[in-house]
This record gives structure tokens, sequence and C-alpha cells, in this order.
């Protein structure tokens, strides 16, 4: 007997070595990959290591779940630099991450214990007034985006919330408060500099590379990485809006409201964000109100604004005021989750009110400190902006459906599972409910950027899949971007 416990205490010796032994090799390699890339780039771009002030900035992440210890982190400083650490990354296998602004809240999707990629110093926003355009570096946030063409009086369809970056927004599909006039954000992109999984640098349009064009309309990081969006740019003033916290207890009032502007309002400039939150275990609604023009017609908002609130802030003001209005909680772990709707109705909305409640005095004791479903309300026309537009995602623009976010925010990593948990049954549930009224959902399109990672990819891609694994095969064979984090997709055998 002691002799076979000797002989077992010898093999997991063994085994815990050659575990240990492998680890480190794996960490020897990446980091070998880090000196090799360092070797390789120009003066442009810069590699760092735990320790130095820009890999700390690099590997941050809005979502804490969403940050990894990366073996070092990359800021690449021209789209020919990319090219060479997209080459040395497929030739040594090294897993690896892409981070624009950093606000994806799946884990690994921008994050990588690898070689962490930082678009940063893809910095630029350049109007072209002769073409209509804004280039955009992969490095810059909405707000950087607004404060520079505000002031040349033009506008861009991009993001709704403080701290999101272009390059995730703009390859996943992007809702802006300018959606109901012009798309989506990948509707309005005319041109990608896309660097390829082979290190070639193109740019992609439309008309040059119709299939390359569709891919990276919702496609995300699948065929290469972008540096560069050429957005149609469009003529933008001071708006109106701003958010209105209503009162504990007003919810009854509130899905009132929603119900009439659903039913009444028809004006393209007009958006709203109608969320159903718990902040620290008090229960209340909100509403981020927009209109497209410094004074809104009368009456679109009068339901909103009767509603008796504990602050509201709206006013005529600047796109950029009006993104910033909101806040940016961070510093917290967070998930995301989707239910696709095909109409918000009274039953639709008071299971919102029953979830709010049931989650609240489930979760909120636990660790969550704010939890949220937001109702994002779009005009029916507002996927056919851009007939001739050929995209990735939606798979389908034949039914237009409406993207309820439901966030999850906590600041207790023992708190993980259960939170994730916890809004995945929230989603199934509020899917339930709208199946059970007739709305055939079950199985219909999400958006990427909302999805939790568990979501099958045939949810994302649907009917399109085939077309983007043919795209796949033809320009990254090797699978250099599965190394990547992200929606996967794998090339057609």
């Amino acid at each position: 007997m002691l002799l076979s416990i000797l002989a077992v205490a010898l093999v997991v010796l063994i085994l815990g070595r050659l575990t240990e032994t492998r680890e480190n090799l794996t960490n020897r390699s990446v980091h070998s990959t880090c000196l090799q890339i360092a070797q390789s780039i120009s003066s442009a771009s810069g590699v760092f290591f735990a320790g130095d002030a820009e890999y700390e900035e690099d590997i941050e992440h809005w979502a804490t779940t969403s940050i990894q210890s990366s073996a070092c982190s990359v800021e690449p400083g021209t789209a020919e630099d990319v090219g060479r650490i997209l080459r040395i990354l497929g030739e040594t296998r090294t897993p690896f991450a892409v981070k624009g602004g950093g606000h994806a809240t799946n884990p690994g999707f921008s994050s990588s214990a690898g070689v962490q990629i930082a678009m940063s110093r893809f910095s630029g926003v350049v109007y072209d007034a002769h073409s209509q355009t804004v280039q955009v570096g992969a490095g810059v946030l909405w707000d950087d985006v607004y404060s520079i063409v505000e002031p040349l009086g033009v506008n861009v369809v991009g993001g709704r919330q403080t701290g999101v970056g272009v390059a995730g927004f703009g390859l996943g599909g992007g809702y802006s408060f300018l959606t109901n006039q012009y798309g989506l954000s990948i509707d309005n992109v005319r041109e990608y500099e896309l660097v390829l999984p082979n290190g070639t640098v193109t740019n992609v349009t439309a008309e040059s590379n119709p299939d390359l064009s569709f891919a990276l309309r919702g496609g995300y990081n699948n065929f290469g990485v972008v540096t560069k969006f050429t957005l149609q740019a469009y003529p933008q003033g001071q708006v109106w809006g701003g958010l209105v916290v209503m009162s504990p207890g007003t919810f009854d009032q509130f899905n009132n409201a929603i119900l009439k502007f659903i039913a009444e309002v028809s004006d393209p400039k007009v958006g709203i964000i109608a969320t159903y939150d718990s902040m620290s275990g008090t229960v209340l609604p909100i509403a981020l109100l927009f209109y497209d023009a410094p004074i809104p017609p009368e009456g679109i908002f009068d339901d909103f604004l009767a509603i008796p609130a504990e602050e509201q802030n709206v006013g005529t003001r600047s796109m950029l005021s009006l993104i910033q209005a909101g806040g940016n909680i961070t510093g917290f772990r967070a998930a995301f989750d989707t239910v696709p709707f095909v109409q918000y109705t009274p039953t639709i909305l008071d299971a919102l009110v029953n979830e709010t409640q049931f989650w609240s005095e489930r979760l909120i004791p636990q660790s969550a400190t704010l939890i949220t479903w937001a109702v994002e309300l779009f005009l029916p026309g507002f996927l056919s902006k851009h007939p001739g537009i050929e995209s990735a995602y939606p798979p389908s623009r034949a039914q237009p459906l409406l993207p309820l976010c439901l966030s999850f925010q906590w600041n207790d990593s023992s708190a993980d599972n259960a939170m994730r948990d916890a809004i995945v049954q929230s989603a199934q549930h509020l899917t339930a409910v709208a199946v059970a009224e007739g709305q055939n959902i079950s199985e219909a399109p999400v958006y990427g950027n909302y999805a939790i990672n568990t979501t099958p990819l045939t949810r994302i891609f649907g009917e399109q899949m085939p077309r983007l694994q043919e795209i796949k095969r033809q320009y990254d064979p090797e699978d250099v971007m599965g190394l990547a984090g992200g929606w996967k997709i794998q090339a057609r055998e």
C-alpha cells in the first residue's frame, strides 16, 4: 500500500512538473514573440511589458472582467507594422487580441494572455469636405470623433454612450441616435483600410472588393485588422436631449409613455433609450431622450417629461454633451446579453418591470450595483436606408428587430457565475414571453455587440454563415485571426 501511495505521489509530482514546464515554455515562447515583434516594427510603434505605464493602459478595459495580464502589449503606429505583427503572430501561432476602445464585456474578446494589440496610435480624425467623409483611426473613441467634427458642422453615425470605441462598434453593427435617419454605422462606412492576415495592407470598398466589404460590415475581426474607417458625413448642428431619472413607482406611466411613443411618433429625427434599472437596490425607470435639432416639436416627449423625476438634464446641447450626459460607470465587473424583439407590447413592458424587481431582490444584496434592461426604440424602416449595402449583420433585413440590451454590473469576483447565469436566465425568460405572444424570435438573429459569449455563432450571422466561411477561407486560410478572441468564423472546408 505504501509503495502504491508513493507511486501515485511520484506520478502526480511528475505531471505537475510537466504542466509547469509546459506553462513556462508557453510563457517563454510568447515572451520571445514579443521580442521578435519589437525587433521587427518601426520606430512608429512600441512594445511594452508589465510595469510600463503604456502596458497598463493597453490592457485596461471598461469592464474589469475583460482585463487580462498579457505577456506584452503592442502599440502599432502604422498599417505596415500591423502587417509585420500579424505575420509574426501567425508564424509563431501566438494568441493575441486587438483592442480599439476596450468596451467589450465578454472576457477574451479584446484581451489576451498572449499579445495585446492596442490600436491607440491610430488616433486620426480627418474631415474631407470634398467627399463629405470623415477618416477615423481604429483607436479612437466616439467622444473624440464628435469633439473634432462638431465645430465643422458635420457628424457621422456613431455611438450613444461615452467611452465607446469606433472599432468594435463599427465592425459589429452600430445602433446610433442617427440610425432612424441614416441606418446603422456599418451602413455608412465608405472605405476600410484593412491589414489582411498575411500582412498585406489594402483599401476595401463595396466597389473594389464586395466580398470583404460585406464581411467587414458586422463580421468583426475575422478577416484582418482594420486600421482606418472612412465614414459618410452628414450636416449636424446642435441637438436636444438628455437624461431623465424618474422616481420609483412610476413604471406604469413610463410604460404608457413608451407605448404611446411607438404608436404615434414617426419623426426620424427622434431617438429614445428607455431603461428599467435597479441601482444599489432602488428600482426606477430612466430615459435618454434625443432629437436632432435644437428644439423638438411640441408633444413628442411630453409624456416622458410629465413623469415625476429625481433628476433631469435635458436641453439644447452638442452631440458630445448628450452622450456624456448619462455618465460612464467604470471599474466594475460586467456582462451584457440581448433579446431581439419584433415589437414592444404592454405584456413585454410589464415583464421588464417584473424582471427588474425580481432580479433586484436576488442580485443586489449579493454583489450587483447596477442591473439594467435597455429598450431601444427605432422606426420600422431603419434598416432600409441604404438598400444597396450588403452586410454580415444583420443576416437578413426583411424583418427589422429591436435589440434589448441587458447589462449587469457588480464588484465581487465570487459572484461572476451567479451574475452571468442570471442575465442569461432573464434573456431566456423575456424571449419566452415574446414567443408566447406570437413573436417568432427564439432563433432570430441577435446583435453580437450585446450578446453573451455562449451565444451560438449562427444566432449572429444566420444565413450568411456559408458566405462568411468562404471569404474566411479565401483571405485567412491559416486562421491567423482565429488566434484572437471574439466571434470566430471558421473557414469553409
